[in-house]
């Protein structure tokens, strides 16, 4: 399924051809729905429009996650003690689950294959707020001027200074990394950290790299910005939803993007920038996790204390599985090698994993 908006006609939303097919094997209420959810992510996107003209689109609320209710029915799967998780990540060669304290600080290491083992514990040099996959065996934060590589199998942190405070970053798939500072520069790194490009005037909170591109989430602006690599400065730049929290990158190059406040999953792709799906979830949806051997987004629903998986393989989100999780899932992270689901409670209500197999039987 896709849609988009061109630039400069805010109102026209264009479905293809295949879309249209979707909507009439459904029945009217359901096409009705699907075209109602369309027309709004046409008012909550606004205009594409180069961020270099000095207009962007109005601001909206900056979001957070929801506070959750007590848990009343047991989470699916099983729960190991653990004090509150911040962020959580399964490195994807090894498994190995890296899970950051709220200290910004603190990480603990885990071996899946054994998580009654004591965890490894690193101090790093400078707080971080977000874990993101790094080169083979490493997971990358960025923290104070450096962007630290951490080393899961050896439990070590090595870091790459870096020219300004750096707010968050990203390994592209051709070994560069692309960070953006708190003074609103983008810099493309080499993997030794010297610098390769500069764009300017691109603030924001968090940064993904799809194929040859680079977008940046801005949770004040609640907007999305894509690198224009031929002019050298932001592109396109389209509002995401009402209020955005996290964005992550499929194998498709599609980046999926959680709009906390408005309840609902944002889909886009680039070159150029465009919104393709704007699904309403509900409950607060905020972290999020994509399983590429079954090609599902799974959402955490911190308003309800749920994890819910949606397969995006068909163009239009469908949800395959619901679980209660511990309460507060801020974080949530799947084991590419085994396809277990691992969700991190930020109130310290343990660490949830739910098997790939129970999630079959759950279905």
């Amino acid at each position: 399924m896709r849609a988009h908006i061109e630039s400069g006609a805010c109102a026209a939303v264009h479905i293809e051809p295949g879309a249209r097919a979707a909507v009439r094997t459904r029945s009217r209420s359901a096409g009705a729905v699907l075209l109602a959810a369309l027309a709004v992510a046409a008012l909550l996107s606004g205009c594409a429009k180069n961020s270099s003209n000095g207009d962007s689109p109005p601001p909206g609320a900056p979001a957070h996650a929801a506070a959750a209710p007590v848990v009343r029915t047991p989470p699916t799967g099983t729960v190991l003690a653990s004090g509150p998780i911040a962020a959580a990540l399964a490195e994807p060669a090894t498994g190995r689950l890296v899970l950051l304290n709220p200290d910004g600080v603190t990480v603990r290491i885990l071996d899946p294959a054994d998580l009654s083992a004591p965890a490894r514990t690193l101090t790093l040099p400078a707080r971080t707020a977000a874990l993101v996959p790094g080169p083979s065996g490493q997971v990358l934060a960025a923290a104070g001027r450096a962007v630290l590589h951490i080393d899961v199998a050896a439990a070590v942190v090595h870091p790459t200074p870096v020219d300004g405070e750096v707010r968050a970053v990203t390994q592209r798939p051709d070994g560069t990394m692309a960070v953006v500072l708190s003074d609103g520069r983008v810099l493309v790194l080499a993997a030794d950290g010297h610098v390769l490009q500069t764009i300017t005037g691109m603030p924001g909170d968090a940064i993904v790299a799809p194929g040859a591109a680079i977008a940046v989430l801005n949770r004040d602006q609640t907007t999305l910005t894509q690198v224009d690599f031929r002019r050298m400065r932001p592109g396109l730049q389209l509002r995401a939803g009402i209020g955005a929290s996290n964005v992550i990158t499929d194998h498709y190059g599609r980046m999926l993007v959680t709009d906390t406040s408005g309840g609902a999953l944002l889909v886009f792709t680039t070159d150029p920038l465009e919104m393709h799906q704007m699904f309403p979830v509900g409950a607060s949806p905020y972290a999020l996790a994509y399983d590429q051997a079954t090609e599902t987004v799974w959402v955490t629903l911190t308003a309800s204390n749920e994890v819910v998986g949606y397969d995006l393989s068909t163009g239009i989100p469908e949800e395959v599985g619901r679980f209660v999780t511990v309460r507060q899932p801020n974080s949530v992270t799947v084991d590419s090698r085994s396809g277990d689901l691992f969700v991190g409670s930020a109130t310290g209500d343990g660490l949830q994993r739910i098997g790939a197999e129970e999630r079959k039987r759950g279905q």
